[in-house]
């Protein structure tokens, strides 16, 4: 087995190497080549979780499971609020053949999953980008969204003026040439923004449909449990909804579950998977419409991006073998 660090994941995951793993990943997903149950999770105190996300994909062909923490006080100590691991079998004969550090490669996955869903779905010229959220989401973000549009202009949005105002700064050391903004005013940050990402914890809504705009695009990213959401049913009601996974928006996307319930929204207002969009199906409707990609994050972007991150591994000889 090679188990493989933090700063493994850092060196083998470029963003770009993600995104194109992800793509390939998601055309599988919708395709059917692969086996997704739904993620079993575990109360273990407080407003902690333990999430169990177990799959298997045909192409890339690879088998694992994901064992993570779910802690929402551990950005505020410096952590990262996922820890965990995930751990790949061997499609041939089963063993266990590495184990490596969840969160960043989940950090990374999530935006990168955003990214390829900006590009099959934002306006060719979008180049306003406005992130609501400060945390680890935020600086993946915003890296994957350079990857695959021509941004200019960003603007921070976070509930904590000293949050917004440190992670701007850090932005700019990051890239430099672009023009940052930073303020706590969501409403205001979404006025003429072309491409929206909301990656915050938050419980109720951070966006709602009556700040939107014609031919705005949305990533809603941060509630990935039933009871948080970050937008309102206004949202739901303006936009063109794509989604990673039809069965988890269904079962954990919780705007969703009470739109339905609600009658707000009906399944025929859910467009499509963003993989069969990638695969030529339907996508953005018009350059006025306002498209929205619903992130639940599925563990076979985890298993994907770790099958990836162990070729490279074995190439470069990084890592640590070990007798299991």
């Amino acid at each position: 087995m090679r188990v493989l660090s933090n700063a493994d994941i850092a060196a083998l995951l470029p963003m770009d190497e993600a995104i194109a793993v992800i793509d390939t990943t998601m055309r599988s997903v919708s395709k059917g080549d692969a086996e997704l149950p739904l993620r079993h999770v575990v109360p273990v105190g407080g407003r902690n979780l333990m999430g169990v996300m177990s799959g298997a994909l045909g192409d890339p062909a690879c088998y694992g499971v994901k064992l993570v923490s779910l802690f929402p006080d551990n950005p505020a100590k410096g952590l990262s609020g996922h820890r965990g691991a995930v751990v790949l079998f061997d499609s041939e004969e089963g063993g266990a053949v590495a184990m490596m550090d969840a969160g960043l490669l989940t950090a990374i996955r999530t935006a990168a999953a955003s990214a390829v869903a900006t590009r099959a779905l934002a306006r060719p010229d979008a180049s306003r980008l406005t992130i609501i959220g400060t945390g680890e989401q935020a600086e993946h973000h915003l890296a994957a969204m350079l990857a695959v549009r021509d941004i200019g202009t960003v603007r921070i949005v976070g509930r904590r003026a000293e949050k917004a105002a440190a992670f701007a700064d850090h932005a700019r050391s990051l890239f430099p040439a672009l023009d940052i903004t930073h303020g706590t005013d969501a409403q205001a940050a979404v006025d003429g923004a072309d491409i929206v990402c909301t990656v915050t914890n938050a419980a109720t809504p951070v966006l709602r449909g009556d700040w939107l705009e014609p031919g705005q695009h949305l990533n809603i990213v941060g509630a990935s449990m039933p009871g948080k959401r970050e937008i309102d049913d206004a949202v739901l009601q303006r936009a063109e909804l794509f989604f990673d996974y039809r069965p988890s928006l269904l079962a954990q996307a919780e705007e969703i579950i009470s739109g339905l319930k609600a009658r707000t929204i009906t399944e025929a207002d859910l467009k499509s998977e963003i993989g069969a969009v990638l695969a030529g199906g339907q996508g953005r409707s018009d350059a006025q419409a306002i498209t929205l990609y619903r992130s639940l994050g599925i563990v076979a972007q985890d298993l994907a991006a770790a099958r990836h991150v162990l070729a490279r591994a074995e190439a470069e000889n990084r890592g640590t073998a070990v007798d299991f």
